[in-house]
């Protein structure tokens, strides 16, 4: 199918993706950046690796579905989020556009992901900026930590939750095979919520777990 389809085919498509995971649709000017988000994630990937998927309708059923859902799971009470190893900015953008009150920086050490990402930002107008290094260098922690497919699970959730803030939250977008992978590389400090499944599968995940205040 066309990738260049309008913008009304493909905000549409998406609300139809979301309505058929039982979600609720999203309103038209989120709706409109949603669809900008994917016209710029189709030109980058036409000259780099930015994600494998390629398809318009893969991307918004396996990548811009899941993350809708994982920004409406979140605590209501988050202020700053940290998107740990943002890649083509999943869920991290999408968490951006569901949640402006939410402050986000998306970590992406490989330089062309993260220019990539500088470019969503300055034209989705998010209220995000780009880490461009490595997030263990970073000096803060944040109310949430999210990842999602990062390379050497155990190692990056490890990191993920040092970059908690006490009373925080750590979020994984994982498999139901990963979770006690996931609970014993995080430490004591988080104590655990229910695992909630995602949409588009029957495997994945989001797993919840609030930071000890102390």
């Amino acid at each position: 199918m066309n990738q260049y389809r309008s913008a009304a085919e493909n905000g549409s498509s998406l609300n139809h993706l979301l309505a058929t995971a039982g979600l609720h649709p999203l309103d038209a000017t989120i709706a409109a950046k949603f669809d900008e988000y994917l016209a710029l994630i189709l030109r980058w990937n036409s000259r780099m690796n930015l994600t494998a998927i390629r398809a318009p309708e893969e991307i918004q059923s396996r990548h811009f579905v899941e993350s809708i859902a994982c920004a409406r799971l979140l605590p209501q009470d988050i202020g700053s989020l940290l998107d740990f190893g943002s890649g083509a900015g999943f869920p991290g953008v999408p968490v951006a556009l569901c949640r402006p009150e939410i402050e986000v920086t998306l970590a992406e050490s490989q330089s062309k992901k993260a220019a990539f990402l500088q470019e969503a930002v300055r034209v989705l107008a998010l209220n995000s900026s780009v880490f461009a290094k490595r997030a263990e260098q970073l000096d803060r922690q944040f109310d949430c930590v999210i990842l999602r497919a990062v390379d050497r699970m155990e190692d990056a959730v490890a990191v993920a939750a040092s970059l908690v803030g006490p009373g925080g939250t750590l979020a994984v977008l994982t498999t139901l095979e990963q979770f006690s992978l996931v609970q014993a590389s995080a430490g004591p400090a988080f104590r655990w919520m229910e695992p909630k499944p995602l949409p588009m599968s029957e495997q994945r995940i989001l797993i919840l777990a609030s930071k000890s205040p102390d």
